[in-house]
């Protein structure tokens, strides 16, 4: 494997630069108050870098939702196998929770919706082929080949209303105060979804 150049070494500390300066920007003034002179300007860095690197300041979303999807993956790997597709989707939602819950936060979070609102923008919450949805999607229909969820149902159908659960907790814990249990609440929806689609053969 080559080994990178300085001057590749030099660009990638650069993008990570503007990245966490924008999302830190993003957090406490949000997204429509930050423009792309304030990123490079707090940065340190040029409009020629911020463009080289990103098209624009949902770019930054981006490329932190592929973060995400990266932990959504490496995490799938270590679910045992010989769980349950039930047992799997609630230990999934459990462990993204506590990820997103600790690791970004409730300012980050809170601007990534306020962003999915903006229009013409790519919708990355309810984009279908991000990976947390391909992941779900595989596990119900996993599920339903086993006999344990209902096939009458079809599996985009249970897997969209699983996502929504997702994203709904994650609103409802955005907008309510320090005493809503993110991880407590996400496990009681997805546990009533899961109950309403277990297959009574």
């Amino acid at each position: 494997m080559a080994r990178s150049t300085p001057r590749q070494i030099k660009s990638q500390q650069t993008k990570k630069k503007i990245l966490e300066v924008a999302l830190d920007l993003f957090s406490k003034k949000g997204f429509n108050q930050v423009s792309v002179d304030e990123i490079v300007s707090v940065s340190n860095t040029s409009k020629g870098a911020f463009y080289v690197h990103f098209k624009s300041k949902y770019e930054i979303f981006i490329e932190k939702f592929k973060e995400i999807d990266d932990f959504y993956a490496s995490f799938t790997k270590s679910i045992p196998k010989d769980l349950s597709c039930s047992e799997k989707i609630l230990l999934l939602t459990k462990s993204q929770m506590v990820f997103l819950r600790d690791d970004l936060g409730k300012d980050l979070m809170r601007t990534v919706y306020v962003s999915a609102l903006i229009p013409n923008q790519p919708k990355s919450l309810s984009d279908t082929d991000r990976t947390l949805y391909r992941i779900v999607h595989s596990f119900v229909q996993e599920g339903q080949d086993a006999g344990e969820f209902r096939k009458e149902i079809p599996s985009e159908e249970i897997t969209m209303l699983i996502t929504r659960c997702m994203r709904g907790t994650l609103y409802d814990w955005l907008i309510f105060g320090g005493d809503f249990d993110l991880v407590e609440e996400i496990q009681k929806f997805i546990r009533t979804i899961l109950v309403e689609n277990i297959s009574t053969k």
